[in-house]
């Protein structure tokens, strides 16, 4: 093991910016900061992802997010707390290294990075089959790998580039479920005119069945298809380090969590059930927002949620590119990576950490092309339960890091953990539970998903096990040569 540093100042990053080598600039502005932590709760997942759960469990699909976007409050909450005391680029990996041991901080780090680059390949491929309906002389093929290139390049700018990138893409998404929610619900209550009341209404949550048509165990297999469509939130915090005030950041996005998940997903799906019947074929058929949509009237509700969805996967790209690259940066500084990776430009970018992130996202594009039903099912499936898996880390780095801020600097503590140990250790039981249930699932590969995901922890646990052991060896080494150094003069 070696040994911990002492906390770093607010927005600390090692080296001079502005100089090759010297580390990542503070090239965030605020809105840019403010949208990404906005933008980061909404995924593709959401408007793809949702009409299945919603088959699954009726209208309440509801509790089911309101319980996976309690566990994401609770979870950013307890990372805004390690990360307003020490902003950095790698966010629950660097605090897992100083609050867990460097075992820790490696393996979580590794498996985000994994986690990341496969989703860069999912995103590229449902880019490309949206774009190739719009344009069919260009293979599929082709545009996955055009748009590949221009996010690359687009992180490889500048990081500012990155933000203003993802501010537009975020702002898109905001204002299409903005105005999403205010349409729909003036049609649940009868104040838009046009639309079939008899169709739309709160009775929509207890008629077809009641509430829970399924039973109440529904809502937990909902919880196993909405859980993954949440990944992203923590993405603020990583950003952070490169902004102007990395601790005022962290603060805002932390303390907006609860109104993001709120608003966006738990208004958006109470909109989509209050308008359709939960067992309406057109949610499974066309989509749950493309549905909703068609029953207000809209014309070409298809289309126009293309955009989005088409918005939301540029998004996710062009973040997943960014947070990959930041932590194999992260893992590069803490000599968990090669050094390459820690190496920036004179405009502050990573190139080396980019380029690899996005060469082995190229070559998960090549297997779901190549081998879509064995390799890349692989690659999908063992990187599905990641998520859980870092905020369980989260949730144990929290419980050991609050101590050792509070020894040395007790003033950093300007966001905190409610009731601090109970309800963290309340979520990582939560967590686990989850983890557990996933097991029992057959129908959804809820269990390949957990059993492949431990598969390749533990393969990259052993990984750090094996690099801990040999960095143990080598200090050895270096202090016996330097016993016999001392003993010959």
């Amino acid at each position: 093991m070696t040994s911990q540093p002492t906390l770093p100042k607010a927005g600390h990053t090692p080296g001079d910016p502005g100089e090759p080598g010297g580390g990542l600039q503070a090239g965030l502005k605020n809105r840019h900061l403010s949208m990404i932590a906005i933008g980061g709760v909404i995924g593709a997942g959401l408007f793809v992802g949702s009409s299945s759960g919603i088959a699954t469990a009726g209208p309440g699909i509801l509790l089911s997010y309101a319980l996976v976007g309690t566990l994401v409050v609770l979870v950013m909450r307890m990372l805004g707390e390690m990360s307003a005391a020490n902003p950095t680029s790698g966010s629950f990996s660097a605090h897992a290294d100083r609050a867990l041991g460097p075992w820790a901080g490696f393996s979580i780090g590794w498996l985000y990075w994994f986690f990341w680059v496969v989703v860069l390949a999912v995103e590229a491929t449902a880019g490309a089959v949206i774009l190739e309906g719009w344009i069919p002389a260009v293979p599929q093929w082709a545009w996955a790998l055009i748009v590949m290139v221009v996010l690359t390049a687009t992180n490889l700018v500048s990081v500012g580039s990155y933000g203003e990138f993802e501010f537009w893409f975020a702002g898109i998404k905001v204002v299409a479920i903005a105005a999403f929610i205010v349409i729909g619900g003036l049609a649940v209550f009868g104040l838009l005119p046009g639309v079939d009341s008899d169709q739309a209404g709160l009775g929509n949550l207890t008629e077809h069945g009641g509430f829970l048509p399924h039973g109440a165990g529904a809502i937990l297999t909902g919880v196993l298809l909405v859980v993954f469509s949440f990944m992203g939130s923590e993405i603020a915090t990583l950003a952070a380090g490169e902004s102007e005030n990395p601790q005022q950041a962290v603060t805002k996005a932390t303390n907006s969590i609860i109104w993001r998940v709120a608003v966006f997903y738990l208004g958006s799906i109470f909109v989509v059930v209050t308008l359709l019947p939960w067992d309406s074929k057109s949610i499974t058929e066309d989509g749950s927002y493309v549905a909703a949509l068609d029953s207000l009237g809209i014309a070409h509700a298809g289309q126009i949620m293309n955009f989005i969805v088409l918005t939301s996967v540029l998004s996710c790209l062009n973040s997943g590119l960014y947070t990959a690259s930041r932590m194999a940066f992260s893992l590069g500084q803490r000599g968990d990576a090669p050094k390459a990776f820690a190496r920036t430009n004179s405009r502050g970018v990573p190139m080396a950490a980019i380029l690899a992130s996005v060469v082995f996202g190229f070559v998960a594009v090549f297997f779901n092309y190549l081998s879509p039903d064995t390799v890349f099912l692989f690659l999908v499936n063992s990187s599905g339960a990641v998520a859980l898996f870092v905020w369980l880390v989260i949730c144990f780095s929290q419980l050991r890091m609050r101590k050792i801020i509070q020894a040395e600097a007790p003033e950093k503590l300007v966001v905190k953990m409610w009731l601090y140990p109970y309800l963290t250790w309340a979520t990582a039981a939560l967590i686990i539970f989850v983890l557990g249930y996933m097991l029992t699932d057959t129908e959804h590969d809820g269990r390949t998903t957990v059993l492949l995901s431990l598969l390749v922890a533990a393969v990259v646990l052993l990984i750090a096990y094996l690099k801990e052991k040999a960095r143990g060896s080598a200090q050895k080494l270096g202090d016996g040569d330097g016993d016999r150094e001392t003993s010959k003069v």
